[in-house]
């Protein structure tokens, strides 16, 4: 087969630019990233031969990586004897990034994190790091149990050639031709140096070939199978940046080893930064499966809940099957009672984080607490435990805090917990359901994650307080204490009468635009406000199913009216007279318009709005 020409999918090419243009920090760690991806590629090949033995054949069972340095020809070669890529491979795995949230990826490293290594890694793009120092980079590989060898060749500038090779051995040999100026990669002693410091948990030697000598340069040993008390918090970073492929700190390291009625040992990290595919549809884990230090996946989603999945880390089980397959363990009663043991184990370790005061919780929170609270909806059996590690934004707190702050501080009076949802805390702060609140000085959570829409109807309360969202159903303060004095510094309300005119004025003119109308006791500064109906979809919860497509048809809301605000008062004496319901139609539909506005809802019928307010102005005028 002739050389063939191809040209990288558009996101790569704009990732190479970068690679090679902008991310020059800390170069060194491009060796780091190819000798991670040969480890995994000979843990996947010693997971296959385990029920295919044949795939052994033509290069050994003994794995290895071997680091080769050559001055004369200025090249550094990464070679290992495992799984190996055929044509499909490579095309897929160097030429195109199959992964989720690419484009965010870019846009974040051509911004403020311009030059910043701590991102690369995140998507699976270690590989293209060789660029930073390689003018040139070739691959030669030949996939465990197929005949036929490739080599993929690329300047990263655009194009990559692929061609056959018949001499290509099992696994993959990359060669790195170097730039000028890069010669301290060719030095035996600064080589030695790299691995040592980032790759010497790797559980398989990693050789240096100089001037035709070998030398295993690393420990060979997998780092959890050692004592805590011989690992350095050093060589326990680097390996999570091996196992996570990131290059932040993690912010947390449980390393214990289960021993009784099932025996496991976990090594599990988790980070400071949000990787970027947290939030993606599949909510995978990325937690390795070792079974006596074999790897088994790295797609058990059965190790963890989907609300832990920002944990990072390898299981090592001394009980499982060595032969155990995919399938299987997705019914395997012993995993269970692994996944329960780590769930416990990090549980738990939060829970200490959370009261060491030194513990920096709040950045844990400020990062993962979104996807933890999904534990609140989907795990009843520890819903209570994930509610303590919960914080939250308040009107009260400029600091997140957790509901058993919040009830200690509770009104006298108060009875129950109360919240409002949506996108922006600062918009939330603003919104006219929260006035009476406000005034009183009731403290009312503020929640802005999309899963806060769901949470609170398994949760129902907290310490025998229900959970009460202020833009659903009637809001009677009356039995809160709030502040000494805010009652008479309040005007006057309408009179009971021509309260009674105008909200009949105001549901003839509205029709069945609203679920009802009806004097408001949380409003204090607003004329009117929109709150859904006890047991009726939120109103943050329509706009968010409406986004997605859920949902087509607004519901039907309650419009309150406030009956101290001196527009209603006017209007309301106004309503006493006769023929009023059509003078006050007009009114009517701005008030609505206006509660519709303020709730971020678009008019349907702008042009409508616009005429109205315009006769309005006239009147004035």
């Amino acid at each position: 087969m002739a050389e063939e020409k191809l040209s990288f999918q558009a996101e790569v090419s704009k990732l190479l630019d970068l690679v090679v243009h902008s991310l020059y920090s800390n170069k060194e760690i491009f060796l780091r990233e190819l000798i991670s991806n040969a480890s995994d590629a000979c843990d996947k090949l010693r997971y296959a031969a385990l029920t295919q033995p044949d795939l052994l054949s033509g290069g050994g069972g003994d794995f290895r990586i071997l680091v080769t340095p050559d001055k004369t020809a200025r090249t550094l070669t990464v070679a290992d004897n495992g799984i190996g890529m055929n044509r499909e491979d490579l095309i897929d795995n160097l030429g195109t990034i199959a992964r989720s949230g690419t484009a965010a990826f870019l846009d974040q490293i051509t911004g403020e994190a311009k030059g910043d290594m701590n991102l690369i890694g995140q998507f699976g793009v270690g590989f293209y790091s060789a660029f930073m120092v390689a003018e040139k980079v070739e691959v030669i590989s030949r996939k465990a149990g197929e005949d036929q060898g490739w080599r993929w060749t690329s300047d990263g500038k655009g194009e990559f050639t692929l061609a056959e090779d018949a001499d290509a051995q099992r696994g993959a040999t990359l060669i790195l031709h170097l730039r000028e100026g890069e010669d301290e990669f060719l030095d035996g002693h600064r080589l030695r140096n790299i691995v040592k410091t980032y790759s010497d948990h790797i559980a398989l030697p990693v050789v240096l070939v100089e001037d035709g000598k070998e030398e295993a340069v690393n420990s060979a040993s997998a780092l959890w199978t050692r004592a805590k008390s011989e690992i350095t918090p050093e060589q326990y970073k680097e390996f999570y940046h091996h196992v996570a492929h990131a290059f932040d700190e993690p912010w947390a390291t449980l390393h214990y080893k289960a021993e009784g009625a099932i025996e496991y040992t976990g090594l599990l990290f988790i980070p400071s930064q949000k990787p970027f595919d947290i939030f993606h549809p599949d909510r995978k884990q990325h937690l390795k499966l070792y079974v006596k230090r074999v790897f088994i996946t790295d797609t058990c989603d059965e190790l963890l809940p989907p609300y832990l999945r920002f944990v990072r880390g390898i299981v090592d089980s001394q009980d499982l099957p060595l032969n155990i397959s995919r399938e299987m363990l997705q019914h395997n009663p012993l995993l269970a009672k692994i996944r329960t043991g780590l769930v416990k184990r990090i549980l738990s370790e939060l829970k200490k984080k959370a009261e060491d005061a030194d513990g920096d919780y709040a950045t844990f929170w400020s990062t993962f607490g979104a996807v933890l609270k999904e534990g609140l909806y989907e795990d009843f059996e520890r819903k209570s435990e994930i509610l303590d590690l919960c914080r939250f934004a308040t009107t009260v707190s400029d600091e997140p805090i957790s509901l058993a702050t919040y009830v200690s501080r509770m009104k006298e009076g108060q009875e129950a917990i109360y919240t409002i949802s949506g996108d922006d805390i600062e918009a939330l702060k603003k919104s006219p359901q929260l006035e009476g609140f406000i005034a009183k000085g009731i403290e009312v959570l503020l929640l802005t994650d999309p899963i806060d829409e769901f949470w609170p109807n398994a949760i129902t309360a907290y310490q025998e307080k229900p959970l009460r969202a202020v833009t659903q159903g009637a809001a009677d303060l009356s039995a809160i204490k709030g502040a000494e004095g805010a009652e008479e510094t309040r005007p006057e309300p309408a009179a009971g009468d021509a309260m009674a005119s105008l909200i009949a004025a105001v549901k003839l003119a509205l029709g069945e635009q609203v679920k009802d109308v009806r004097s408001s006791d949380r409003l204090i500064d607003s004329p009117v406000c929109l709150v859904a109906d006890e047991g009726d979809v939120g109103l943050h919860l329509e706009r968010l199913l409406r986004q997605h497509q859920q949902a087509n048809q607004r519901a039907p809301r309650i419009l309150e009216i406030n009956p101290r605000h001196p527009l209603i008062r006017r209007l309301a004496e106004e309503a006493k007279a006769d023929g009023a319901a059509d003078r006050l139609a007009d009114t009517a539909w701005l008030l609505f318009d206006q509660a519709r506005i303020v709730e971020g809802e678009v008019l349907p019928d702008p042009a409508a709005f616009a005429r109205r307010l315009s006769k309005m102005l006239e009147k004035v005028g």
